[in-house]
């Protein structure tokens, strides 16, 4: 994502924010170390137009419930209301296909309770993607997902209809739908779901 920000012609700068340094230059890059737990010390930083949020994990990864909660919710909700306050205008991020507050699977109720949230937020724009199972490259290795995309892969074909938009999309084509919903600037609250994203991306 950030690659396609940097390339595009639409933006004159970009500014992320980062735990580690990711040790990318460019000239319209400028990079924020922070600490995601204290947004006092970042949130004057969250300028611009667009904020894109693309942070999540696993429960397994980190670590508990508790765990994957602050990065899945408190992280997004926190970067949301300190750029809300600061007038950024539109607000985009990605969530998982059948996001639901009221869903029984702790993940999905996760994200479903980050999309009422910003639902709730002061901003012009906010677009939520919701792509369904990942495919392309990660930093750590998941063999469940590797298995379930594997299968999703090659049953592809079976996604027809109303289950088109269960079908495995591409990281890259979820990353060029963020950068394409952004320049629709569509007023209020719009999800969009996987299926969507494909033609979008295409």
């Amino acid at each position: 994502m950030l690659e396609l920000l940097l390339d595009s012609n639409d933006y004159e700068k970009v500014i992320t924010f980062v735990k580690r340094d990711t040790g990318i230059k460019h000239p319209k890059l400028t990079q924020h170390i922070v600490d995601f737990d204290k947004p006092e010390t970042y949130k004057n930083f969250i300028t611009g137009d667009d904020f894109f949020c693309t942070i999540g994990t696993t429960i397994k990864k980190a670590g508990s419930k508790e765990a994957f909660r602050k990065v899945d919710f408190e992280y997004p909700s926190q970067f949301a209301s300190c750029a809300a306050q600061n007038k950024v205008k539109q607000f985009l991020i990605v969530s998982s296909l059948g996001a639901d507050l009221n869903s029984g699977n702790f993940y999905l109720k996760t994200k479903g309770e980050t999309e009422v949230f910003l639902k709730d937020s002061d901003f012009e724009s906010v677009a939520v993607l919701q792509p369904s199972l990942l495919l392309g490259n990660r930093t750590e290795f998941r063999l469940g997902e590797k298995i379930g995309a594997f299968f999703m892969k090659t049953f592809s074909f079976i996604f027809l209809g109303k289950l088109k938009k269960y079908k495995p999309i591409e990281s890259t084509a979820v990353a060029k739908a963020l950068l394409k919903v952004a320049q629709r600037n569509d007023k209020g609250f719009k999800t969009y779901e996987s299926d969507t994203l494909q033609q979008i991306a295409s």
